[in-house]
């Protein structure tokens, strides 16, 4: 059975001022999907589900269906409010979703088989889907779960400091923990972050997590479990969010689970503001111009 692709694209985008994960990007109107597809598709992925809010599948299946028919399956669910179905009867206000870890398990009903994880709004590059897919073949079990490690150097931006997860990382390549820098920017010929009004150098070649995540179903009930408790423990804070790392965080914590830190060498280039739509599509451009993608996506 061949691995799933699990797309969050149920963000609300409200810094990019629009939904960014239908936005054209390509010569030819493609989205970051469309080529985050492509290389899943060329790596080995089997099937592709897309995270997204109810009120938006009949604008997703009418971008998407017309291009993937015949070429992998697809299937849509959806990231509401709704916390009866893991057995919470209280009301908890909510001024946005519970965040990634709560998304992924919108697909507990549909994802039967190894999957990754991926942001809608990212581009990961085709060296990372292959190596996910052969991780996800070769070497995954109900314990052994992966994170694609990218070079520092190779994900920052042009428009000033990012926050990066950086990955800690033990002699046998698993992930240790993640610890979150903000602040990383390039100064002179080396990379620096902040803290405390302090610089501290960081390698080019530092792993970050740009959160692409392998895992197997049984990562589903352990997320339901921790979703549960930080609902719970968070119920008074309408912004805290269940993000994706804190399951790999509980994880590895407890010795439940290793996560191998599975290197790429692709340059990363994402979306989060207007501002940064000129640069994604000239570097889009420029893969289609040195051959890495044909002109016309999926004709």
């Amino acid at each position: 059975m061949k691995p799933t692709l699990l797309i969050l694209a149920a963000g609300m985008a409200s810094r990019y001022g629009s939904m960014k994960q239908i936005d054209g990007f390509g010569p030819n109107g493609e989205t970051i999907i469309d080529y985050s597809i492509y290389d899943a598709i060329n790596a080995g992925f089997g099937k592709v589900v897309f995270i997204i809010k109810e009120e938006f599948v009949e604008n997703f299946k009418s971008i998407f269906e017309p291009k993937l028919n015949g070429r992998i399956e697809t299937d849509y669910v959806f990231q509401n409010f709704d916390l009866k179905q893991f057995g919470i009867e209280e009301e908890i206000y909510r001024e946005k979703p519970w965040g990634t870890a709560h998304a992924i398990l919108s697909a507990r009903n549909v994802v039967k088989e190894p999957f990754c994880v991926i942001n809608a709004d990212d581009y990961y590059g085709f060296d990372a889907f292959k190596k996910m897919v052969d991780f996800l073949n070769d070497e995954a079990t109900d314990s052994n779960f992966s994170i694609i490690g990218y070079e520092i150097g190779k994900t920052l931006s042009e428009f000033g400091a990012v926050s990066r997860g950086v990955c800690k990382v033990d002699d046998a390549g698993n992930l240790q923990e993640i610890i979150e820098r903000t602040k990383v920017y390039p100064k002179d010929d080396i990379i620096v972050y902040e803290e405390d009004d302090k610089e501290y150098p960081l390698s080019f070649e530092t792993p970050v997590s740009m959160n692409f995540w392998g895992f197997t179903p049984a990562v589903f009930d352990i997320t339901e479990k921790l979703f549960v408790a930080f609902a719970e423990a968070n119920k008074d804070k309408p912004k805290a969010e269940f993000f994706i790392p804190l399951i790999g965080e509980s994880l590895v914590s407890t010795g439940e689970a290793t996560f191998k830190v599975v290197p790429t060498s692709n340059k990363w280039f994402g979306v989060t503001y207007k501002e940064d739509k000129p640069y994604v599509q000239d570097s889009i451009n420029q893969l289609v111009k040195n051959g890495t993608y044909p002109e016309k996506l999926w004709s």
